[in-house]
């Protein structure tokens, strides 16, 4: 065009297109051409000039406006019938019209931009330095301009639009024309348009703006692949080629770096388990096509991306580094970089990204860290577990091995250069982190020593393996599952191992009396699998396998050096026997084990069998005890359990054998062996006949000499010490009960009562008898208990409260009636019988032997404020940890009463009524303000483990049975009313009371991210916002209608009566209202004056706390005081401030 056409066609702009293309829509074109003598090629001429100028890198924003403008309209008249007859197509220019976005749309708009506005499209486009006429001169001038164009936010909308139009221009084409004749246009269509996904999407974000451009280029290949275009298969085959680019977020110059999907992939991970392993699999199966270089690079990004302040992505990198780790591991050669090859060792991703998580602020990364690292001993790369021994190895160099055990080989690693003061770091951190708070945390870490453990990172030392047999008695069900699953699995890696198997044993033996019966039952599966399954016939000459070696070796450790356990293995056989685990031919494999060289082990399990048998091979038990018998090489521990299988089966044989065993007895070692302490009772049952006939003139000889001595005033006098040592052993079968039952202590048994082991045979001699003849215990219970009453002797108090207990097992329903006695030993003045007291009862309690009857739940609570901190903290787990679990509403239901106990307080009618002595009432009473503190610690106590339900319901019955009682006045406002009404009101104001659906923050905990950060959570959130609003609401129309008719009464009734009590009343209503303070008078409809009151409180109280605040942040004056105001500090009702008990 000349340059008068073009300054008219400047002056009317991109304007002059728009108008062109609304005619070429409505219009018929060519008829229109015709009429005004427009040649078609001359307008075909000047739109290609406009598409060129506007395709010139040079450029400016009008020109690539008025371009993709003509480009539009080119498209518009081919699509129109009639195109091929006026010769508008040319494939050339097609194809260019198709491809000028890419061109047009600047390829920096989402880096550089001015954000101003202000200059117009004219001047953006301004070159720095002039043109020259040199052509190859200019190309080089061309790119420094096109770096130094740049396109104000206006600029790139304007383009936007024209670009939109563009592509619709496309579309409509795409509907009519027909390209299948065409297959080279066709495939560039397909190019352009697939290309215009990822370049276009960019205009969102660059124009912050929407935009339907990829979807219309979606729809363009769509219509790509009608039947009109060539061959559907063909086309669909070359659309998802195309789109495997967009897919991987690469063109086609950046093959095998598809960096951009995997930085996509990483950062958009959410936090769910399921999808973080896809996604890291994902980026394995990329990563593993990517060069050294771009690897490298890559780790480099994923270190600094490990380091991110959300959760999600730490856990994420974790994921990546563990599925990074199975691949095989690159070379520092790999890479020409000599800065980025040290991203490529294995060793880099497992010190420098994965241990280095251990320290995360958050609970879950620690976890899921630790639980990796332990993984990664069990992968097959020997340099990823020489990484890990770089860190927990403890000498300077160590030759360290790492079984493989796919392979079954087992190679060296070679000498491991170790910092040795940071092993040990490592390692107390992760003991550390094996007791830390968090139950994920404690079972990852777990983990990863029980894997640091079996491929010997680390020593087997007592206090590692120690760890694992403690954590098997932890808090936390999930934690002693996993715990007890640790010690199996180093077990059966280290079978030989004397520490292990004793480790093993401390940990699962004990868990078969576990509170949870999952753990028990997990116990008793792992002692059933390595101990009952192994047992098979013995043969001399037939070798153990390892299985049955590690067998006995552990039976071995229980007859031995854990005998310990022994009650807890006994309980384990006391359950299979119902399970009827002990068929005829496990116990006769076990019997030939009698005469091997372990037959200790043999013993002592036949000692647990035989007791839960109902068919037993007599004859072979026999025959192993005639060989037994005569052997001299025989332990105690192992005679003891001889004489119990003896004992066991006496009842099954006939006299002359019995005779026979007796004969041995006598003539054998045995007894010289054995302290007459285990042969009694052992064979008690088997000998009983024998001692009434042989032994009866003895015991009558003993009791008439102990009779003479503790009855006779003068007894003293003849007491002869040697002789009553010598009758020792018979002194618990002759202790004459029925004496003690009518007759007080006289003055003359001090005299054999300093002879204290002498008594504390005679008790548990007692004892023994009481638990096999019910007919004893009517007459010595009542000894048992005056010598709990009476007794100075910690040793023998102590001794009958575990006697006392046992018979409890026994005989329950005789018993009970003796839990006050008992129960009494609480408040005794030796610490060791107080907690001696706590732990029996809670098991009793734990077993339903003994329930919460009478004052059994108030004295345990007295034990919550024991001047011994242990006990108290003892009590409290007994009662959170073991009780709470099986008895939810335990702490509910007596509350209200523990008001009225712990004050001393009988005037109800229904509460604080069950029988006490005197003595009793004075040693559990906890009243006076002297013992405020300790009430309220009690109070708080109970309070913080209530449920919202119980919360809201406990308020209601206090309501009802204590307010409504002293506003009717069914209890007398005296000074004890006084007090009670009084502390009612502080505790209804304790902050423990209020909900905690409503008073409970939003805020996540330190170290973690917000909640929306996930969307469960955010669904969580507002699922607990709806609630707190609707309890809200709940918990305030139960003020009104059941709180404030009795407040208004109570006001009343305690200014008629001046009582002290109204000021409590007020500070109640003053912490409660804090709720309500918008709507006082609505509560208060009923009493105009007391919402007056409320108000103006509420109103003092919030000027006395900023006053109180000013005073906290105001400077000390010249002589060290803080400057003197007057303020009366507000006290929201409680007179006394109660700390917690220190925590176990």
């Amino acid at each position: 065009m000349d340059e008068i056409a073009e300054e008219e066609f400047a002056v009317s702009g991109h304007k002059s297109f728009r108008a062109l293309y609304q005619c070429v829509l409505a219009h018929s074109i060519w008829a229109t051409l015709g009429v005004n003598g427009v040649s078609v090629k001359s307008l075909v001429a000047v739109l290609s000039y406009f598409i060129l100028a506007g395709k010139a890198k040079a450029a400016n924003v009008q020109q690539r406006v008025n371009g993709l403008h003509a480009a539009s309209i080119y498209l518009l008249l081919l699509g129109i019938p009639g195109s091929i007859a006026n010769k508008v197509f040319h494939e050339v220019l097609l194809d260019t019209c198709a491809d000028l976005t890419s061109h047009c749309w600047p390829q920096d708009s989402g880096k550089k931009r001015k954000k101003d506005g202000l200059k117009s499209s004219q001047t953006d486009g301004k070159r720095s330095k002039p043109q020259r006429k040199d052509a190859e001169m200019e190309v080089d001038d061309e790119e420094e301009e096109e770096e130094e164009l740049h396109f104000s936010g206006q600029d790139l909308m304007k383009i936007r639009d024209a670009v939109v139009l563009l592509v619709q221009s496309l579309l409509r084409l795409l509907e009519t024309f027909q390209l299948k004749d065409r297959p080279q246009s066709t495939s560039n269509c397909m190019q352009v348009t697939n290309d215009s996904i990822i370049t276009l999407t960019v205009y969102h974000t660059a124009t912050s703006s929407p935009s339907l451009v990829p979807e219309m280029a979606f729809y363009g290949l769509q219509l790509l692949c009608s039947p009109k275009h060539g061959d559907q298969k063909e086309s669909l085959r070359r659309v998802f080629h195309q789109l495997l680019y967009v897919i991987l977020m690469m063109n086609k110059g950046n093959r095998g770096k598809p960096s951009l999907l995997i930085k996509m992939i990483t950062v958009l991970m959410v936090e769910k388990s399921e999808y973080r392993s896809h996604g890291a699999q994902a980026v394995a199966m990329l990563t593993s096509q990517m060069e050294s270089s771009g690897y490298a690079c890559f780790i480099k990004w994923l270190s600094n991306f490990s380091r991110s302040s959300k959760m999600v992505h730490r856990l994420f990198s974790i994921d990546v580094v563990m599925v990074l780790l199975e691949q095989p591991e690159r070379q520092p050669e790999e890479c020409p970089d000599p800065e980025l090859a040290c991203f490529l060792p294995h060793k880099f991703l497992i010190q420098s990204l994965l241990f280095a998580r251990r320290m995360d602020n958050s609970p879950t990364v620690q976890g899921h860290a630790l639980n990796c690292l332990a993984q990664c001993l069990e992968l097959p790369s020997f340099n990823v577990t020489r990484a890990i021994h770089n860190l927990f190895a403890a000498s300077e160099f160590e030759n360290s091995s790492s079984s493989c055990e796919e392979s079954g080989l087992t190679l060296d690693l070679g000498p491991v250069s170790v910092d040795s003061t940071l092993s040990k770091e490592n390692l107390a951190l992760l003991l550390r982190r094996v007791e830390d708070s968090k139950t994920n945390v404690r079972k990852s870490a777990l983990q990863a020593l029980v894997g640091l453990l079996k491929h010997a990172v680390i020593p087997m030392s007592w206090e590692n393996l120690s760890t694992l047999s403690e954590r098997c008695r932890d808090s936390a069900v999930s934690v002693k599952k996993k715990a007890l699953q640790c010690v199996g699995e180093l077990l059966a890696a280290k079978p030989e191992c004397n520490m292990v198997q004793r480790v093993w044993l401390q940990g699962v033996v004990p868990a078969v009396v576990d509170s949870e019966n999952s753990v028990q039952e997990k116990a008793l599966e792992a002692l059933d699998q390595v101990v009952l399954s192994q047992v098979k016939q013995y043969s001399a000459s037939r070798h153990l396998d390892a299985s049955q070696r590690l067998t006995w070796d552990l039976l071995g450790l229980l007859c031995h050096e854990c005998q310990n356990l022994s009650r807890y293995f006994s309980r384990a056989f006391t359950i299979w026997s119902k399970q009827n685990k002990f068929s005829p031919s496990f116990i006769t494999n076990l019997i030939s084990h009698t005469e091997a060289d372990h037959a200790a082990g043999a013993w002592l399990l036949l000692s647990k069998v035989v007791a839960s048998s109902p068919k037993l091979p007599y004859g072979k038990i026999l025959d192993a005890w005639d060989n037994m018998i005569s052997s001299k090489a025989v332990s105690v521990p192992t005679c003891c359990h001889i004489l119990s299988v003896m004992g066991d089966i006496a009842a099954h044989l006939n006299e002359d054998t019995k005779d026979r065993i007796i004969s041995k007895v006598k003539n054998s070692s045995l007894v010289s062996t054995c302290s007459f302490r285990h042969v009694i009772p052992d064979l008690f049952c088997f000998v009983q006949a024998f001692l009434n006939q042989h032994c009866g003139e003895l015991v009558s000889v003993c009791e008439a000499y102990l009779a003479s001595i503790i009855l006779s005033e003068k007894g003293a006098e003849n007491l002869n010490e040697e002789l009553m040592v010598r009758t020792k052993p018979f002194a618990g079968f002759s202790f004459l009960p029925q004496h003690f039952l009518y007759h007080p202590q006289p003055p003359y048994i001090s005299a054999i009562s300093s002879d204290m082991s002498s008594l504390d045979w005679r008790l548990s001699g007692s004892g023994k008898l009481c638990l096999q003849h019910e007919e004893l215990v009517q007459k010595y219970l009542p000894v048992f208990a005056r010598e709990l009453e009476v007794g100075t002797e910690v040793a023998v108090r102590n001794n009958v409260v575990v006697i006392m207990c046992d018979l409890c097992v026994r005989y329950t329903n005789i018993v009970d009636h003796y839990i006050p006695n008992i129960s009494t030993c609480l408040r005794d003045n030796e610490a060791v019988i107080r907690e001696q007291t706590l732990i029996m009862l809670t098991n009793l309690l734990q077993e339903e032997f003994v329930k919460w009857k009478g004052s059994l739940f108030f004295r345990f609570m007295s034990a919550l404020v024991d001047p011994v901190p242990a006990i108290a903290s003892l009590c409290e787990y007994c009662l959170v940890h073991l009780l709470l679990k099986k008895n939810p509403e335990m702490f509910s239901v007596h509350f209200i009463e523990c008001i009225f106990h712990f004050n001393s307080y009988n005037k109800h009618k229904s509460y604080n009524k069950f029988p006490q002595s005197e003595r009793e009432k004075v040693l559990f009473s906890l009243k006076g303000a002297h013992h405020c503190d300790k009430r309220f610690r009690i109070y708080r106590f109970l309070l913080e483990h209530f449920t919202d339900t119980q919360r809201f319901n406990i308020t209601n019955k206090i309501n009802q049975t204590i307010l409504a009682c002293f506003a009717d006045e069914e209890l007398p406002l005296d000074a004890d009313g006084a007090a009670i009404l009084s502390e009612t009101f502080k505790i209804l104001s304790l902050k423990e009371m209020k909900l905690q659906s409503i008073s409970a923050g939003t805020a996540g905990p330190a170290g973690e991210e917000p909640e929306e950060e996930n969307m469960a959570n955010m669904a969580k959130a507002v699922i607990q916002a709806a609630q707190k609003k609707v309890v809200s609401q709940v918990q305030k129309k139960a003020f009104i209608e059941n709180t404030v008719p009795l407040i208004i009464s109570l006001k009343s009734l305690l200014e008629q009566k001046r009582s002290p009590v109204l000021r409590d009343l007020m500070a109640y209503l003053q912490v409660t209202m804090q709720d309500y303070r918008n709507e006082v008078k609505e509560c208060f409809a009923g009493d105009e004056q007391l919402a007056a009151e409320v108000e103006f409180a509420l109103k003092t109280a919030e000027k006395e706390r900023e006053m109180e605040e000013q005073l906290e942040n105001c400077s000390l004056t010249g002589d060290g005081r803080i400057p003197t105001a007057q303020v009366r500090p507000f006290s929201p009702g409680l007179s006394c401030q109660v700390q917690a008990p220190p925590p176990l």
